[in-house]
C-alpha cells in the first residue's frame, strides 16, 4: 500500500472512531425542570436590550426561592466523548452570578458529576460586550464534585464528557433571579446567539435551539 493510501486508511479510521458527537457542532438547547408546574422558571436565547441588539444571550431565570424545586437549564448537545479541555461563558454583569448558579453541571464518562459555578473561574471583560458581560473561564481548581466520595475532577485535557448542563437555580432569596449567558465557550467553542430570537427561528424552521 503506497503512502497516500496509507494515510487516507488512518484519516479514515480514525473519523469512524470518533464518536458521532465529536463530529457534530455544539448546540446549547434551552428547556426547565418545574415538575410542579410553578411557571416560576424560564430559559430562552432572545434578543438582549431590545430587537436591534447585534446579539441574542440566553435568558434564564428563576422567580422564587431557591428552594422551590425548579430550575431553568440549557443542555449543550454533541458533546459525549469529548475530551474538555476549556470551559465557560459571557455573563451579564448586572445579573445573578452566584456560587451555585449559572454553573455547569458536567457528568463524566464514568457518571460523576462535577460543578462549575459563575462565582468562581477567571472574570474579565468580554472582548465583544465589555460594559455588560464579563468572560469566565474555569479552571481545574474550580471543579465541585457532587457528592462526598466522588473521585476528584480528573482535570481539563483528561475529563472525558458525558453530558454538560447549564443549571440556574437559585432564586429571588439569593439574588435578582435572572441571569443571562452568551458566547458559551466548550474547548474553544464559542456558542451565541444572534439578532433574531429562537422564537423567531423556531417560526422559520422549526428549530428552537441557538448557536
Amino acid at each position: 500500500m503506497g503512502k497516500p493510501a496509507l494515510v487516507a486508511c488512518v484519516v479514515a479510521l480514525t473519523a469512524w472512531s470518533l464518536p458521532a458527537s465529536a463530529k457534530k457542532p455544539l448546540r446549547v438547547v434551552p428547556s426547565t425542570y418545574d415538575p410542579q408546574h410553578t411557571r416560576t422558571v424560564g430559559s430562552e436565547w432572545l434578543p438582549f436590550f431590545g430587537r436591534h441588539e447585534p446579539n441574542a444571550a440566553l435568558q434564564m431565570f428563576k422567580l422564587t426561592k431557591t428552594s422551590v424545586d425548579a430550575a431553568a437549564l440549557a443542555t449543550v448537545e454533541n458533546v459525549e466523548g469529548r475530551v474538555l479541555g476549556e470551559l465557560g461563558f459571557d455573563v451579564f454583569v448586572g445579573g445573578h452570578c452566584g456560587a451555585g448558579a449559572p454553573r455547569f453541571d458536567v457528568t463524566t464518562s464514568d457518571g460523576t458529576v462535577y460543578f462549575f459555578g459563575c462565582a468562581y473561574g477567571s472574570h474579565s471583560a468580554a472582548p465583544d460586550r465589555p460594559l455588560t458581560f464579563e468572560r469566565v473561564r474555569f479552571s481545574d481548581a474550580d471543579a465541585q464534585p457532587q457528592l462526598v466520595g466522588d473521585p476528584p475532577w480528573p482535570g481539563f485535557g483528561h475529563a472525558r464528557v458525558a453530558s454538560i448542563v447549564i443549571v440556574f437555580d437559585e432564586g429571588t432569596d439569593e439574588g435578582s433571579g435572572f441571569t443571562a449567558l452568551d458566547n458559551i465557550d466548550v474547548n474553544g467553542e464559542l456558542v451565541g446567539g444572534d439578532e433574531r430570537s429562537c422564537r423567531d427561528r423556531h417560526d422559520e424552521d422549526g428549530d428552537r435551539d441557538c448557536g
